[in-house]
């Protein structure tokens, strides 16, 4: 008779007021599972000998870099997000630690809530209600989004599903991205992302959703944002670092740019102090592009089949590049 397989050793990092994932019993069924908050992490990776497994439910946590010396014991570690920047850190990077995330859960609600900025803003939804609210009636003309141009600043998966989405609202999509390179599937032209200020200027709409990493960190800048039209209307669904927001602001201001809409900034919750809040030609959501009704359930589902397949010492997937910042994407041909 076989000896029976040890469970995988789990915790959960969530936070004060956040709900535990709705599938707890059924992850513990595969592993043994203990909760921690930022509080208590240290103490629950090291505890029995330590953790084998980490998933930041709270995903925007940096309390695994706190706790790096109970860490000794983790072969893998899970992100609840897309973007992993928040937790990332030298040690974790140059350590044998696998580390995924939840690539593939926001693409489609983070394309849609791109295609539904630019209608708005085409079709000026936002003047409209601004009127309504004043009981003001004045007709005007607005502006056809088919035929319009669009940069999608992001290759991966999120960035892919924005294209697809735009290219069938009839808008005519480039990319940029790390590598330039011509008849890509889903963007057909894929420009530098270094060389952003050479041709900022010829898209109606910039839509960042690259990954924050070094270099992509303040990549719209100054020169960026005077070098593109003064129409020009600027989406950032990706990270607020993305983007010089001083630089922005001044550059709203000053009309070099037409608009920006923007669901993620450097600074959240965006302070009341923000002139960003009362510009007329910006549009504020609450870092919630890719939250549509049952997004936990399915980040819980996602964790649960990597963790079955990690209990049956099966590859994992959605697997990071830690250098890179992302899972590494190979566009479907065809």
């Amino acid at each position: 008779m076989g000896t029976a397989k040890t469970k995988p050793k789990v915790v959960i990092l969530g936070r004060d007021g956040l709900e535990n994932p709705g599938n707890l019993q059924q992850l513990r069924d595969v592993a043994e599972v203990r909760l921690a908050t930022t509080a208590d992490l240290g103490e629950a990776l090291g505890a029995d000998g330590g953790a084998d497994v980490l998933m930041l439910w709270d995903f925007f946590s940096a309390a695994l870099r706190d706790n790096w010396d109970n860490a000794q014991a983790l072969k893998w570690v899970h992100v609840c997000a897309a973007g992993v920047d928040a937790m990332m850190f030298d040690e974790l990077r140059a350590s044998s630690i696998t580390v995924t995330n939840a690539h593939g859960v926001f693409d489609g609600p983070i394309a849609e809530f791109v295609l539904g900025s630019i209608i708005a803003q085409d079709k000026q939804f936002h003047l409209s209600k601004k009127y309504q609210q004043v009981k003001h009636w004045e007709r005007r003309d607005t502006i056809r989004t088919a035929g319009r141009s669009a940069l999608v600043i992001g290759t991966g998966g999120i960035g892919r599903a924005v294209a697809r989405l735009l290219k069938g609202a009839g808008l005519e999509v480039t990319g940029a991205g790390r590598t330039a390179r011509a008849e890509d599937p889903d963007f057909g032209t894929v420009l530098r992302t270094d060389e952003l200020a050479t041709y900022a200027g010829e898209f109606d709409n910039i839509v960042t959703i690259a990954p924050l990493t070094e270099q992509t960190a303040r990549m719209i800048d100054a020169e960026v944002l005077a070098a593109m039209k003064p129409s020009a209307h600027l989406i950032n669904v990706g990270r607020g670092q993305l983007i010089d927001e001083p630089a922005l602001i001044a550059a709203l201001r000053e009309g070099q740019i037409g608009a920006a809409s923007l669901d993620v900034f450097e600074t959240e919750p965006l302070p009341a102090d923000s002139p960003l809040w009362d510009m007329e030609n910006v549009h504020i959501s609450a870092h919630m592009s890719g939250d549509v009704v049952g997004w936990r359930d399915e980040l819980a589902d996602l964790f649960l089949t990597n963790l079955q397949r990690y209990a049956a010492s099966q590859p994992l997937a959605n697997e990071v590049d830690k250098d890179a910042g992302y899972v590494r994407v190979i566009p479907a041909q065809g």
